[in-house]
């Protein structure tokens, strides 16, 4: 499967049409996708665009709106499976288009080089809603090299009892490592569930106590 025909999602048939029906080389069909992706934002019905970078803790994959940042995912969710989603939750008009993404790339980079200490964009949060989301939105509240127990947060938030529940919304994060649910540890200090598994929270916490 090809990323920039993702299940199809395309904005411009005839386009497309011609790419399969001639014979093309990995040129050619990058040419043809910058058009695609030109088009698409010329028309404005590029909803999502993604791209994915080569992080310390693997491949991340990136998504954006017109509101900002809507998804980062790491490699064990499997990024086809998270396009699908975005597609289903979002919109279809996805494609890739990593220019729509600079800012997150180089700030994500600063960041693992240990030169930026919070990030500075604009986010997208409609995929959680509720108590999931309040509880996402503060996350940023712990700066970094911080830690903060799952019953602190819940007490951060208001309501001291909902423990699990916090616990629940860090592990469904759309946003990890931007929204720093990596920074929400158990009462004993142990490292507690994590969407890129604990070899990556682990990562993180520790590149942030350097």
């Amino acid at each position: 499967m090809n990323d920039d025909t993702h299940h199809g999602r395309t904005t411009d048939a005839a386009v497309l049409g011609s790419a399969l029906s001639t014979p093309t080389d990995a040129d050619t069909l990058t040419r043809l996708h910058d058009r695609l992706v030109r088009q698409a934002e010329a028309q404005e019905i590029l909803d999502v665009a993604y791209t994915t970078v080569d992080t310390p803790v693997g491949p991340l994959l990136l998504a954006t709106t017109p509101k900002g940042l809507v998804r980062v995912a790491y490699a064990s969710e499997d990024h086809d499976a998270v396009l699908d989603h975005l597609a289903e939750k979002v919109s279809p008009r996805i494609l890739r288009a990593p220019h729509r993404l600079d800012r997150v790339a180089r700030e994500l980079e600063e960041y693992f080089a240990g030169q930026r200490h919070a990030f500075d964009l604009d986010l997208d949060l409609s995929l959680s809603h509720g108590f999931r989301r309040l509880v996402q939105s503060r996350l940023p509240e712990i700066g970094y090299g911080q830690t903060r127990s799952y019953r602190e947060v819940a007490e951060l938030v208001g309501n001291p009892r909902a423990v699990r529940a916090v616990g629940t919304a860090c592990a469904t994060n759309p946003l990890p490592v931007v929204v720093p649910c990596h920074r929400v540890l158990r009462a004993d200090g142990g490292l507690g569930g994590y969407v890129g598994g604990a070899d990556a929270k682990s990562t993180l916490l520790h590149l942030e106590a350097a």
